[in-house]
């Protein structure tokens, strides 16, 4: 068996390379008439057909052919697309409609009513739509510049109400502060006038205090100034104050006020003893002969 890739192939002896020719068809040769190719569309609209009465709806895919027309409007070409209805095969065309933006059936089916096309645009699908003539069409319009201006001023209100209320929510807003503020005021000038009366009798209190501790520092001095003691104090004095250690003339409400002794850190490594898990686990250990 012969391979399929190869890099060299046969040529026979008689093989004469000058008689091969590419056949090319000139343009010229094209048939006239309009442009025609094979595109794969959806329906645009929902149709019966005319030959076996078979619905078509909306959206059903079709391999059909696509041809340029002749015609134009404005600058826009119009374009013919022909199908096959799905049941006996009978051709249908239909073609577009760029001033009502839409599709025209031409012939072999028969567009189903539309309630919202009946009236509008021009040549909107057969029996269902009709064509306006210029003063429909401005009247259409001035209809709906009206429509279109009614509801701006209707959205214009709504928006001056949602600004009037948040205006009077920012308006309530100050004034319960304000309120708020003059009773927080009122109570600190009520506390404040109780306090003037009041510091009096304070005072008074305060100096009565003072001359009683006068009168007992009075009670237990003598003459010259010294504060009178019981016996045995001097004595439990000293002795507590060589108990603890410290110099003469400090006394223990002095010692209370000093700052604790500073102890030095040592850095010596200390060994911790290691525990037998032995014991816990069970496990005895032999005793050693030595």
């Amino acid at each position: 068996m012969s391979e399929r890739k190869v890099l060299s192939k046969y040529y026979p002896p008689d093989f004469d390379p000058s008689k091969l020719t590419r056949a090319r068809k000139p343009k010229t040769d094209t048939p006239p008439g309009p442009k025609v190719q094979t595109v794969r569309l959806m329906a645009p609209f929902s149709m019966k057909c005319t030959s076996c009465g078979e619905y078509i709806y909306k959206g059903r895919k079709f391999n059909a052919r696509k041809e340029t027309t002749d015609e134009k409007y404005y600058s826009i070409s119009i374009f013919r697309f022909y199908i096959r209805c799905t049941r006996c095969s009978g051709e249908i065309t239909f073609k577009t409609d760029p001033r009502g933006m839409d599709y025209v059936c031409e012939r072999g089916a028969k567009r189903n009513f539309e309630v919202w096309r009946q009236g509008v645009g021009g040549g909107g699908g057969g029996e269902g739509g009709k064509n306006e003539t210029d003063e429909e069409r401005l009247d259409r319009l001035e209809r709906e510049m009206e429509e279109r201006s009614a509801m701006e001023e209707l959205e214009a209100k709504v928006v001056d109400a949602k600004q009037e209320m948040a205006i009077a929510d920012a308006l309530d807003e100050i004034r319960t502060r304000n309120a708020r503020n003059e009773r927080a005021a009122a109570a600190g000038a009520g506390t404040a006038g109780e306090e003037k009366e009041i510091d009096p009798v304070d005072e008074e209190r305060r100096r009565v205090e003072m001359e009683d501790e006068e009168r007992a520092k009075r009670a237990f001095q003598t003459e010259s100034g010294e504060r009178v003691r019981r016996i045995g104090e001097e004595g439990d004095g000293v002795e507590e104050e060589e108990e603890s250690g410290l110099p003469e003339g400090v006394g223990m409400s002095d010692k209370a006020m000093m700052p604790p002794p500073q102890t030095v850190p040592e850095f010596r490594r200390v060994v911790k003893k290691k525990k037998d898990l032995g014991k816990a686990l069970g496990i005895k250990r032999k005793p050693t002969l030595v």
